[in-house]
């Protein structure tokens, strides 16, 4: 899914999330022809429950028949966010400082493209996200991460 019909399908979803008193970590899609998956992270401080992911579910499925924002076959997957949580926004890596993270970008930085490391926290006005690796402070551009989670520990 393009950028662009990426943004406007997380603002067509995120208000419903909001509404019904979750938070909206973020969301997937894995185009796969028939076997496409729309999957939508959803937490709250006391963590989620089968129940709350089925009452996400329907009424993200409601807004999604009406809005048909998607071409093709998909299935909506409603979930927690896990010990292993995917980071969406910059605001995320800023949140989630001190924790062990594992991250990949979309352009190889001097020829690598996968790190792991400590996550030490953002430099706001260059848009970067700093990790430590192996006593090393690596600055990596937020534009290109591709996908970052935390580690569990």
């Amino acid at each position: 899914m393009a950028g662009r019909a990426r943004i406007q399908l997380e603002e067509l979803l995120s208000p419903v999330v909001v509404s019904l008193g979750y938070e909206f970590v973020g969301m997937e899609y894995l185009p796969q022809g028939k076997h496409s998956l729309l999957r939508i992270y959803i937490d709250t401080p006391d963590g989620i429950t089968v129940d709350d992911c089925s009452t996400v579910s329907h009424q993200v499925s409601g807004v999604l028949e009406v809005e048909d924002p998607i071409n093709g076959h998909y299935v909506l997957e409603v979930s927690s966010p896990g010990l292993d949580r995917p980071l969406f926004k910059f605001a995320d890596f800023e949140r989630f400082s001190g924790h062990n993270v594992q991250i990949k970008l979309q352009i190889p930085l001097d020829g690598r493209r996968n790190y792991k490391g400590l996550l030490e926290g953002v430099q706001t006005d260059g848009q970067l996200v700093d990790v430590a690796i192996d006593d090393e402070i690596i600055s990596l551009p937020w534009d290109r991460i591709e996908k970052a989670r935390l580690i569990a520990e």
